[in-house]
C-alpha cells in the first residue's frame, strides 16, 4: 500500500506516484522511479503537498555528491532543457496514442461491416446458396487484395463479447483472415489465397446441421454425439454441392480441415500426403482459434499460450513448418497477449506490425484512466520494452476486468 510523503524525502530509487492530473507534469505517467537528480529536481519544482511512494516496489540509489559550484545557474538550465524535452515527448506519445486509436476506430469499423456481410451470407447458405458463394467470394477477395497488396500489414486485435449463438461468425471470419495471411507468408499464389479465404469461410458450414444442444454443450460429449460432429465436414460438401460455383480447390478445405498428418483426424483418417495443402493451413489456424474461445471459455487460452501449446503438443498431426510461420507471423506477443512492461505496467497486446513484430503496441492498464480512454503505446528499443507474458488468471480481479483478456478476441488486418 503506498504512503504519503513530503517530495523533499524522495530519494532516488523510490517507486511513486503523483498525486496531480496527468496534464500537469511533463512525466510520461504519473507513476515513475525517480532515477536521477535531475527527475528529483523537476518534482520539487512542481509545488506539491506530497507525492504517493510504495515502499515494497522502491530501492534506495546513492547518488554522487555534487560540489555547491556545480549547482544554481548551470542545474537550473539543464533542468529546463530536460523538462522541455519531457514535455516535448508526451506530447509526441499523446499524438501517436491518439493516431493508434483513430487507426483502431477505422479498423474496427471495417470488422464489423465484414461481420455483417459473414452474417447476411450464412443465412443464404442453405436457402439461396449461389448467393451466398457470390457473397462471401467478393468479401474473401476484398480481404485478400488487401493481404497480397502490402509488404507490411498490422494486424489488429478487435476485443468484442459476441452473441453466443454468433460464435461461428466471429470464428470462420477470424480463421479466414489469419489463414489468408499464413498463405501469403508460405509464400501461395494469389488465387491460392483466395481460395483458402472462402474455404476457411465455410470450413464449418456442415454444422448448420449440428442440433445446437450439441455444438454448445461445454461438457464431454457422448461417443454417439461425438461421431455426429464429427459428421459437419461431409455436410458441409452436401450443402456447398447445392451450388456448382464453388471451387474445388476451396472444397477439399471443407472436406479435411480437421484431417491430422499422422491419420488420427477425421472424417477419412487421412495421412500427411493425401492432405490438401491449403486444408492443412486452416487445419493450424482452425487449432489456434478454438484453443483461443472453446465452448467453456474457462479454458480459454490466451492466444500467446495457445500458440505455444500447439507447437509443443501438436507435432506430428499440425505441420510443422506451417506452425512455424504461424508463430513467425503472429509474432511472439500476439494481439491479445496480457504483458508486464519494463517500467512495470501492466498492458495487452493490441496490434502488431509485420515490419516490427518485437514492438507491439499496447493499451496499458491504468485505474484512474476509463479503458475506452487509455492509452495505447508502441514499445521502443532501449525505451519501453516487455519484461514478460502474464497469464490472465494471474491478474488482479480489477485489472482483468479492464484489459477484458477473455473477450471474444477477433483479428483484422491494416495496410
Amino acid at each position: 500500500m503506498p504512503v504519503k510523503i513530503a517530495p523533499k524525502d524522495i530519494k532516488l530509487g523510490y517507486a511513486i506516484k503523483l498525486p496531480v492530473g496527468w496534464m500537469k507534469h511533463p512525466f510520461l505517467t504519473n507513476k515513475l522511479i525517480v532515477e536521477s537528480t535531475q527527475q528529483l529536481r523537476i518534482i520539487l519544482s512542481l509545488e506539491l503537498d506530497y507525492v504517493y511512494f510504495y515502499p515494497e516496489r522502491s530501492s534506495v540509489i546513492h547518488a554522487p555528491q555534487a560540489d555547491d559550484s556545480d549547482l544554481c545557474v548551470s542545474q537550473d538550465i539543464e533542468d529546463l532543457q530536460l523538462r522541455n524535452e519531457m514535455q516535448l515527448e508526451k506530447e509526441q506519445r499523446i499524438e501517436q496514442a491518439k493516431s493508434h486509436r483513430r487507426e483502431l476506430q477505422k479498423t474496427e469499423k471495417a470488422f464489423a461491416q465484414s461481420m455483417a456481410q459473414v452474417r447476411n451470407l450464412m443465412t443464404k447458405v442453405q436457402g439461396r446458396p449461389l448467393n451466398a458463394v457470390e457473397d462471401a467470394s467478393q468479401l474473401i477477395s476484398n480481404l485478400a487484395d488487401t493481404i497480397l497488396s502490402e509488404d507490411a500489414l498490422v494486424l489488429h486485435l478487435i476485443s468484442q463479447a459476441g452473441k453466443e449463438q454468433e460464435s461461428m461468425y466471429f470464428h470462420v471470419l477470424n480463421v479466414s483472415i489469419l489463414a489468408m495471411m499464413l498463405a501469403k507468408n508460405l509464400n501461395y499464389s494469389a488465387d491460392e489465397v483466395k481460395w483458402t479465404g472462402l474455404g476457411a469461410m465455410f470450413h464449418d458450414i456442415g454444422k448448420l446441421k449440428i442440433p445446437s444442444q450439441i455444438l454448445r454443450k461445454t461438457t464431454d460429449l457422448t461417443t454417439p454425439e461425438l461421431n455426429f460432429l464429427k459428421l459437419h465436414p461431409k455436410f458441409g460438401i452436401e450443402l456447398l454441392g447445392l451450388t456448382e460455383q464453388f471451387p474445388a480447390e476451396a472444397k477439399a478445405i471443407v472436406e479435411q480441415h480437421h484431417e491430422y498428418l499422422d491419420g488420427s483426424g477425421y472424417p477419412a483418417a487421412l495421412k500427411a500426403g493425401q492432405i490438401n495443402k491449403l486444408a492443412r493451413v486452416v487445419a493450424v489456424v482452425n487449432e489456434f482459434d478454438n484453443l483461443c474461445h472453446p465452448l467453456d471459455m474457462t479454458q480459454a487460452r490466451s492466444p500467446h499460450h495457445a500458440l505455444s501449446l500447439m507447437y509443443k503438443t501438436m507435432k506430428g498431426k499440425l505441420g510443422d513448418l506451417e506452425m512455424k510461420v504461424m508463430i513467425k507471423m503472429m509474432g511472439i506477443y500476439p494481439p491479445g497477449t496480457v504483458v508486464l512492461l519494463s517500467d512495470k505496467r501492466v498492458g495487452i497486446v493490441m496490434a502488431v506490425n509485420s515490419e516490427s513484430m518485437l514492438h507491439p503496441n499496447v493499451l496499458i492498464y491504468d485505474a484512474e484512466v476509463p479503458r475506452l480512454e487509455a492509452a495505447i503505446v508502441t514499445l521502443e528499443p532501449n525505451k519501453l520494452s516487455i519484461d514478460k507474458v502474464i497469464k490472465p488468471k494471474a491478474l488482479p480481479p480489477e485489472v482483468f476486468a479492464y484489459l477484458n483478456p477473455r473477450a471474444q478476441i477477433s483479428y483484422f488486418v491494416q495496410q
